[in-house]
């Protein structure tokens, strides 16, 4: 199943966000489409009611396509992004990081599928950021150590604790939170991770000999 098609089953994510994953193969998609007969019904569809594999329309595909043609963020707002959902979902013993199941992707994706919702509360989140960083460190969020990065990290992850002046801060890292939990869990790597398998056949090894014998059957009768 397409990260697409899981992100549609479940309609919103427990974050309250519907997304769409950042994975999908457009043009791989519409070389698989059938090509309509001369003559026959489908022949007077418009393209835009035309169904491919995945579940969406020929439109649509052309547009994913297109979107992951586009950059959005730039180099060093991916590094921001990559350096902070590893913060938020950092690797460990059971799986790998957020940015080893292509969160940083799935966020420049979101970004420009829903540019009115997301792409200037992350620019300016980001901005933020750097701001922050260069106001305590005199360095950007990426040129500061681990240790600086936690410490400004500490001071909008927790809503509730939050002074004032970190609203701004609080918005965006919440914002990101729910992304990248999203994006993560909703690839392969963090379906494993949660332990979801999906609809898989049972063995049935017959009824238990103690039943048959409670109603004196066998197999043999």
């Amino acid at each position: 199943m397409k990260r697409r098609d899981y992100l549609k089953n479940i309609g919103f994510t427990s974050l309250g966000m519907a997304v769409l994953g950042p994975e999908v193969k457009a043009a791989e998609l519409l070389e698989q489409q059938k090509p309509i007969k001369k003559g026959a019904k489908a022949a007077s569809a418009k393209s835009d009611d035309i169904k491919i594999p995945g579940g969406r329309t020929k439109d649509e595909a052309i547009r994913d396509a297109k979107l992951m043609a586009e950059k959005f963020f730039t180099e060093h707002e991916m590094k921001t992004i990559t350096i902070l959902v590893d913060i938020i979902i950092p690797a460990d013993g059971k799986s790998g990081s957020a940015s080893q199941a292509g969160v940083p992707a799935f966020i420049e994706f979101i970004a420009k599928d829903r540019p009115s919702e997301f792409k200037t509360p992350l620019r300016g989140g980001l901005r933020w950021l750097d701001s922050q960083s260069i106001k305590r460190f005199s360095k950007d969020f990426v040129s500061i150590t681990p240790q600086q990065r936690i410490a400004i990290v500490d001071d909008i992850a927790y809503p509730a604790d939050a002074k004032p002046q970190f609203s701004q801060g609080v918005s965006f890292f919440s914002l990101m939170r729910n992304l990248t939990a999203t994006g993560f869990f909703s690839s392969e790597m963090g379906i494993k991770d949660i332990g979801y398998e999906g609809n898989r056949p049972n063995q049935w090894d017959g009824v238990p000999e103690d039943v048959l014998k409670q109603y004196g059957l066998s197999y043999e009768s």
